[in-house]
């Protein structure tokens, strides 16, 4: 990998500022130093993109899950380059590249917003593409906008396997007419924001998991991959167990994409998923942390899609149930969402609303008919449940506080 004298002094500046932020408490410093690089070297994503084989990972849920089992499954033909806290915008990028110098395969997430600059960038060998679903509009903007941006920077690189997940209709778009694509039938219980063609406008018509628009030849693609039961079926008669460590049916459409891109690298298969299923937990998500009398299994949702895939995870026979909301910029100021998401059906398990916004989300689980308390506090609300297993569902910034205070505590 050939860097440039000014890209040398860009990567050495973000070491020292790095460096600082950790002495100075201020976290990590890879976000900081992956900035002053660029603001230094504005190409330097592109030299440190230079002879690399490359995977990019995007869409609106479930990127950093796929990103880890893109990199388990990729880790059977070496070591690769990936973020190991989910900074998917350049700056991020640029900083988990530059931690790796040498290193010939990367896994990286990237923000759907930034995927077509940071596919010029870095010329990937492969993108996975996984949904797209409105995601904070107040920030993120028109999901159909989105959709024409990502497919006209994927039309700039042919040569680039497409990862593609036949199954929603936005991606399908984007994908539709790239060169090189492999399909997979990854699932998509979420359905609200195509139900009209992104191409023609005229009506989505579903019957079973196939789908085809009344006003265009634009229909369901025949899978490369898809999932049959506990097993991952894929070209040439390929019939694999898939065993996962993280539950929920997205996650196995997750894992079927990362080992499908892992192919396309020149993975075996059966590695790949074994390695995949290895995953366990991602920046927090999914881990299990002790709070007293109460095992408080932490889980993130973000947006409607997300949110309704998080409830379908949650255990029914739990003690309680903490749902966590804040509104600040991150998360989208707006929480009108909340009233798309299906909060119903909640029978027997105590629901406690918690978060800077447990009042906003008191009354949506009020017009739900759901029986509930509120406990502003996330600490505090799990404290307020029964013993045992309690379920906590938490939006961006609201678990990112609670992981935070939940480690202050245990470190005390």
């Amino acid at each position: 990998m050939k860097i440039s004298v000014r890209g040398r002094i860009a990567l050495r500046a973000a070491a020292l500022a790095s460096w600082a932020s950790q002495r100075a408490g201020r976290g990590k410093g890879s976000m900081i130093g992956g900035l002053i690089a660029l603001k230094i070297d504005p190409t330097i994503m592109d030299q440190l993109g230079r002879g690399r084989r490359t995977v990019l990972v995007t869409g609106t849920n479930g990127k950093s899950t796929t990103t880890r089992m893109t990199t388990a499954a990729l880790a059977t033909l070496g070591e690769v380059a990936t973020q190991a806290d989910g900074a998917n915008m350049d700056a991020g990028i640029v900083a988990a590249l530059s931690a790796h110098p040498g290193v010939a395969l990367a896994a990286i997430e990237v923000d759907e917003l930034h995927l077509p600059h940071v596919t010029d960038s870095l010329n990937p060998a492969a993108v996975v593409l996984l949904n797209l679903s409105r995601d904070q509009l107040d920030r993120v903007g028109e999901i159909n906008m989105i959709e024409r941006r990502l497919r006209a920077g994927l039309a700039r690189h042919p040569d680039t396997v497409v990862i593609a997940n036949c199954d929603d209709v936005l991606i399908t778009s984007i994908a539709y007419d790239h060169p090189n694509v492999v399909w997979v039938a990854a699932g998509s219980g979420w359905a609200m924001d195509a139900t009209s063609c992104p191409r023609s406008g005229e009506p989505i018509l579903w019957d079973g998991p196939h789908w085809h628009s009344t006003g265009a030849d634009f229909q369901r693609p025949q899978p490369d991959w898809w999932l049959d039961d506990d097993k991952l079926c894929g070209p040439d008669g390929v019939r694999l167990p898939l065993t996962l460590a993280l539950p929920g049916r997205a996650n196995r459409g997750n894992a079927a994409q990362a080992v499908a891109a892992s192919v396309a690298l020149g993975a075996d298969p059966t590695q790949a998923a074994a390695a995949a299923g290895t995953v366990r937990e991602i920046a927090g998500r999914y881990r299990t942390v002790q709070v007293g009398e109460h095992a408080a299994r932490l889980l993130l949702a973000k947006n409607p899609a997300g949110w309704q895939e998080a409830l379908s995870m949650i255990d029914p026979s739990s003690a309680g149930l903490v749902i966590a909301v804040n509104g600040q910029v991150p998360d989208g100021e707006d929480l009108s969402w909340l009233w798309d998401v299906r909060f119903e059906h909640f029978e027997g398990v105590q629901v406690v609303a918690a978060g800077e916004r447990a009042t906003d989300l008191a009354v949506r689980l009020t017009y739900a008919g759901v029986e509930h308390t509120t406990v502003p506090d996330p600490v505090r609300a799990i404290a307020s449940c029964p013993a045992g297993h309690v379920e906590v569902l938490a939006n961006y910034t609201a678990f990112r506080d609670l992981n935070r205070d939940l480690d202050t505590k245990a470190g005390a």
